[in-house]
């Protein structure tokens, strides 16, 4: 039996929908602080790379090595920085096309049901908030969540082919090792990825009589990969103690982690309860049968696992629960909810239809909320209330170091070229005497008043004019204002302004 006539127009439909959402002011919003990294670290050599990114850096090197060959092949302009996200987000819900047709060849579902599985996993991936979100960053997230969707997958193939009795190895083992292998080196919280795909992997093969050559390949390839990810372990060792004892985050079970959770796993508020209604469905489905339970078990490990070992860590060791860093764990819930709105074929198919209408549309209006209201950092906006003011002879002061980055790409889009200098350094700045990393960071340093008086009395900076000190997270690196104290010694403020966490005040020589 073929596609209803209805099926490509709807699916048509959709893919435009998840394009537009997307693409929508991708190459006119500025890099924020976190892409700033991205583009800087992606502009430096590979001494830079595999030597200095390690010794700073929460992400191990592999991410900021493709993004500098990839601008050495297209720029490092707006757009081309951000295409390999766009990309990636763009495959993702064919890829995800792919895994719920393994999951219709597993459960072996009629053409009707596969349809409705198709359109509603399509569909979901689409206006995915966290899906959507991430699609449009410099960072390794969309990678993440492509190869997470791409390694599920293939390991429902590797499920399917054990259980016709088949060998494991071939293009889908191979594949899926390496996918688990990038998956580690993509983020330092790949190991809690790489964790819940064993165990999901595990069960997708239990019940089955496991060859012993199978078993072999399978023990082989997983030390391989433990292997390959040995220096990945030596970067978390040596990150670990200034990470644990100065980390910027703070982590609660309270109402805004439950927040976190609907939009990860569906849309922000109370259509994000939904979800429930659709996984009840799924689950009441999958569990009438023992292949079936097995295909759900591997699917809310995937799912659920991530998230609750990052929330053990964070509760027992430093807070690393981040809903950026858990997006991937929305691919198989999205798989799952996919299937509590097709499985049935009795009254429930109509609730299970609805539940996934009613749970697409808020999150699609999120994702249009999220456009209109602008970038996460304004740098264009803040360029466009400095412009006027700056004049020649004037110096931008950053610090902390790092709001250089994040200004010097925006000034750069616009095409202007304002002397800024980062204090104390460019980041990173490591081993400075007397100095301090309030956030974890070893490239981001907090100075004592007796450095920063220094710098403010230096006759390089007594030579300025006017010097537009631009804070970024004062609160965290300059409490009580101190920088600002000692510039204002002998300068008065002239203007200042302020938008979200950026932070700029002039301060104008006294005659």
């Amino acid at each position: 039996m073929g596609k209803s006539r209805s099926f490509w127009p709807i699916l048509l439909l959709l893919a435009a929908i998840g394009v537009a959402v997307r693409v929508w002011h991708i190459a006119s919003e500025p890099f924020w602080l976190d892409e700033a990294y991205s583009a800087y670290a992606a502009d430096k050599d590979w001494n830079f790379l595999l030597h200095v990114v390690p010794k700073f850096e929460t992400h191990p090197p592999l991410y900021y090595s493709l993004m500098h060959i990839w601008a050495g092949l297209f720029g490092d302009g707006l757009l081309a920085m951000r295409m390999p996200g766009l990309l990636a987000g763009l495959a993702t819900p064919l890829v995800m096309l792919l895994a719920a047709r393994e999951a219709a060849d597993w459960l072996g579902w009629d053409e009707r049901q596969r349809e409705r599985l198709y359109l509603a996993t399509f569909g979901l991936a689409a206006v995915s908030n966290a899906l959507v979100e991430m699609t449009r960053q410099v960072r390794p997230y969309p990678l993440m969540i492509l190869v997470y969707a791409a390694a599920l997958t293939l390991m429902l193939r590797m499920a399917r082919l054990r259980a016709a009795g088949r060998p494991l190895v071939g293009r889908a083992f191979a594949g899926y090792f390496l996918l688990l292998e990038l998956m580690l080196w993509l983020h330092n919280l790949g190991p809690l990825y790489v964790l819940s795909l064993t165990i999901a992997l595990g069960i997708g093969l239990l019940g089955h009589d496991q060859r012993r050559a199978d078993l072999g390949w399978l023990a082989a390839a997983h030390v391989i990969v433990a292997l390959l990810y040995l220096p990945g372990l030596a970067i978390l060792h040596d990150q670990a103690p200034t990470w644990i004892s100065h980390t910027w985050l703070s982590f609660k079970l309270d109402r805004g982690f439950l927040d976190h959770l609907t939009t990860l796993y569906a849309a922000p508020g109370w259509p994000g309860f939904f979800l429930f209604l659709l996984l009840g469905l799924a689950i009441a489905f999958l569990i009438r049968a023992n292949a079936e339970r097995r295909l759900l078990g591997v699917l809310l490990v995937l799912a659920l696992l991530p998230v609750i070992l990052a929330v053990m860590v964070s509760l027992a060791i430093a807070p690393v629960f981040i809903t950026r860093t858990m997006t991937p764990v929305a691919v198989p819930a999205m798989l799952l909810l996919a299937m509590g709105a097709a499985a049935w074929s009795d009254t429930r198919k109509l609730l299970g239809l609805g539940a996934a209408l009613i749970l697409g549309a808020p999150m699609l209006v999120a994702d249009v909320q999220a456009r209109q209201a602008g970038p996460m950092q304004d740098w264009y906006r803040t360029i466009a209330w400095l412009q006027p003011r700056f004049e020649e002879g004037d110096q931008i002061f950053a610090y902390p170091n790092e709001g250089a980055l994040p200004l010097f790409y925006a000034l750069r889009d616009k095409g202007l070229d304002y002397p800024i200098r980062a204090i104390p350094s460019a980041v990173p700045s490591f081993k400075v005497a007397g100095g301090w990393y309030p956030t974890g960071s070893r490239g981001v340093v907090s100075l004592p008043r007796d450095q920063l008086r220094a710098i403010a009395q230096a006759p390089e900076t007594e030579a300025v004019q006017t010097i537009w000190l631009l804070r970024l997270g004062a609160k965290t690196y300059d409490r009580g204002d101190v920088f600002l104290q000692e510039l204002h010694r002998d300068r008065y403020i002239v203007r200042s302004w302020q938008d979200g966490p950026i932070d700029i005040i002039g301060l104008r020589k006294r005659r």
